[in-house]
């Protein structure tokens, strides 16, 4: 078998947007026989601005929190669905912006694929924020799979 991709990251934010991508990522794993990656980004702002999606009162140590664990529940989302299909997986967890954060990873641990759903938000928040599959895959140096819902 071609080892094509040794190794598969599989980006996460915990949405059902993501479980399809999770699902490649894991059936390409085990046909390239590859290690399989998971990271989930924590991006925490404090300057959000008077049109904020969030609640003003919210702490930056309240979001921190929050935001640790969802990432806990979307790392081990990946993790259980892996260990079903007999693999493991590596587990990151960073904190700051997604796209930058999943680049940087996928440079330090000599990433082959990137794979990941459409995450985060839909509609303006996504026009006004911008798309985090779109900066991955402009600027990423090895091929991104995009799974769509």
């Amino acid at each position: 078998m071609s080892k094509l991709y040794k190794k598969i990251l599989i980006a996460t934010d915990g949405s059902e947007n993501v479980r399809k991508a999770i699902s490649h990522a894991i059936g390409l794993a085990k046909l390239y026989d590859a290690q399989l990656n998971a990271v989930y980004v924590m991006d925490i702002k404090t300057d959000y601005g008077p049109k904020s999606y969030l609640s003003t009162d919210l702490s930056t140590e309240g979001l921190e929190n929050f935001l640790k664990q969802e990432g806990d529940a979307a790392i081990k989302y990946v993790e259980d669905m892996a260990k079903n299909e007999g693999l493991g997986i590596e587990k990151w967890m960073r904190r700051g912006n997604p796209a930058d954060e999943i680049l940087k990873l996928a440079q330090e641990q000599s990433i082959d694929l990137i794979v990941m759903g459409t995450l985060g938000r839909s509609g303006i928040e996504k026009f006004l924020l911008g798309s985090v599959a779109d900066k991955v895959i402009r600027n990423s140096k090895v091929p991104v799979l995009v799974a769509r819902k």
